[in-house]
Formats: C-alpha cells, sequence, structure tokens
C-alpha cells in the first residue's frame, strides 16, 4: 500500500515539474466572451501544379505498366 502512495507522490512531483516548465498554461477551464482568444485561423493553400503532376505521375506510370 505504501508503494502506491510513493508512486502517486512521484508522478504527482514530476506532473508540477513538467507544468512549471511548461510557460504560459492556462488551467482555468474552458472560456467564453471577451477573455477567450483564439489563434487567428491560416489560410490553407492551394495544390500548386507540381503537386498535381507528382500525384498524377503514379496513376499514368502505373497505366503504361499494364499495357
Amino acid at each position: 500500500m505504501w508503494k502506491i502512495a510513493v508512486g502517486f507522490a512521484v508522478f504527482a512531483g514530476l506532473a508540477l515539474f513538467i507544468l512549471s516548465k511548461g510557460g504560459d498554461i492556462d488551467m482555468g477551464g474552458e472560456k467564453h466572451g471577451a477573455e477567450a482568444t483564439h489563434a487567428p485561423a491560416t489560410a490553407v493553400a492551394a495544390p500548386t501544379a507540381s503537386a498535381a503532376t507528382a500525384v498524377a505521375a503514379p496513376a499514368s506510370a502505373s497505366a503504361s505498366a499494364s499495357k
């Protein structure tokens, strides 16, 4: 039984150490209203022509191999 208590204490100490080194960690829960800050959404880039060619290349290679 004492091993469980020692293990819990070690785990709790490790968790507190990791959280203290983590920087700005907010343990306040879910935020609503003006205090809720969201990171700006990043724009999803449209696939380029080279990416479309790279995707299409294996399909054409397999089609020529089956002839």
